[in-house]
């Protein structure tokens, strides 16, 4: 008996070594280089034709094959940054298969690379006090859903204190998840550094889901065509943020309740849900944020039936953003010139890039230096 067990161990040693002998060595990929150029590289010997989609880039970066079968292709020195990447082979999109770093998605998931860049990047891990994140579950009354949210609270948080904290509750994108905001946009980082430089008031953030109605995601994009769809997504999102999550958030956590200390803020379809929840409920929100908005009828006597000036006296802050290069700057620019046309005031934001992460990080932090001053 122990003569077989010797020889099966020894037969399986040779078929490991053999196996290691033929497997290809791993590929390193992403590698970011010193001077921030990227390389990609995809093992592929079948394919005719890999390319690297690259988040911020209008064109895929093709990618040359070599005689191992390995595809590569180096970028320019890239802006420091996070930079979500897809590798196109043949036509579908792939993957990273030698990156462990994925961007969450309820439509389309990514890989990542991080170009890191110097400390004064709000969105770099700094040697600063940190905060943490809570992540709730719920049965929603409103959607028929079980559903969930997150909450950053501020480094130093006691929940056995006295000390409460103003609010601001944070809205991710369309084909996001509730955790967008953290797994991606890094805004418990942001707020992190912004807080530890003195250049932003300690705040919890509250991150929900943001699907009134979460058919919309089985249509994709598309669903914004259907007006009635929309609107019942915006709406039922609006009912479960102030019946459900606010209830809930100032129930266990230490927060002030008043309007003065509650701001909403959000990107893409957050960023309309940020404008139809927050102008349409003054008397919860004193401070509102919109980035890249989208999804917004251009009837905004509608949108906003009962803001005027007199209406806008009551506001903090009205903060508007869009990148130049977005899809989006017209319908943000419409809105902005509708308020100029009612005076109610507002501060017009906009900056170079398109409907990226990388414009809404940018934007999360300098939106919420100003908050609750």
């Amino acid at each position: 008996m122990k003569r077989r067990f010797f020889v099966l161990a020894i037969l399986l040693l040779a078929a490991t070594a053999a196996l290691a002998q033929t497997l290809p060595p791993p590929l390193i990929s992403p590698e970011v280089h010193s001077d921030n150029r990227v390389t990609f590289r995809f093992r592929a010997p079948n394919d005719k034709e890999v390319a690297v989609s690259l988040e911020g880039v209008a064109k895929p970066f093709p990618m040359q094959k070599d005689d191992q079968g390995v595809w590569s292709v180096t970028t320019e020195p890239l802006a420091p940054d996070y930079y979500g990447y897809t590798i196109i082979a043949d036509g579908v999109g792939l993957f990273d298969p030698s990156n462990h770093a994925i961007k969450p998605n309820l439509l389309g998931r990514s890989s990542i690379v991080h170009v890191p860049g110097p400390a004064s990047l709000s969105w770099e891990i700094g040697n600063v006090p940190h905060g943490e994140i809570h992540h709730h579950f719920y049965k929603s009354g409103v959607v028929g859903d079980d559903r969930d949210f997150f909450v950053y609270t501020p480094p130093g948080y006691d929940p056995r204190g006295k000390q409460t904290y103003p609010v601001l509750y944070l809205l991710h994108g369309f084909s996001d998840d509730a955790s967008a905001w953290t797994a991606v946009g890094r805004a418990n980082v942001i707020l992190d550094n912004l807080i530890a430089q003195g250049k932003a008031k300690p705040m919890l953030v509250v991150m929900p889901l943001g699907y009134g109605a979460p058919e919309v995601l089985a249509l994709g994009f598309v669903a914004f065509r259907d007006r009635a769809l929309t609107d019942r997504n915006f709406d039922n999102f609006r009912e479960a943020l102030l019946t459900e999550v606010i209830p809930r958030v100032e129930a266990e956590y230490l927060v002030a309740k008043d309007r003065n200390s509650r701001a909403i803020a959000g990107l893409s379809m957050g960023g309309s849900e940020s404008l139809l929840t927050g102008l349409n409920t003054l008397d919860k929100f004193a401070w509102i944020g919109a980035f890249s908005s989208g999804g917004l009828s251009e009837d905004f006597d509608k949108e906003f039936p009962a803001l005027d000036s007199k209406a806008s006296e009551q506001l903090h802050l009205l903060w508007i953003a869009c990148g130049t290069d977005d899809r989006l700057i017209d319908i943000n620019r419409k809105v902005r010139a509708w308020l100029a046309s009612k005076n109610i005031k507002h501060v017009d934001i906009e900056t170079p890039g398109a409907h990226t992460w990388m414009v809404w990080r940018r934007n999360l932090t300098d939106f919420a230096a100003l908050l609750f001053r």
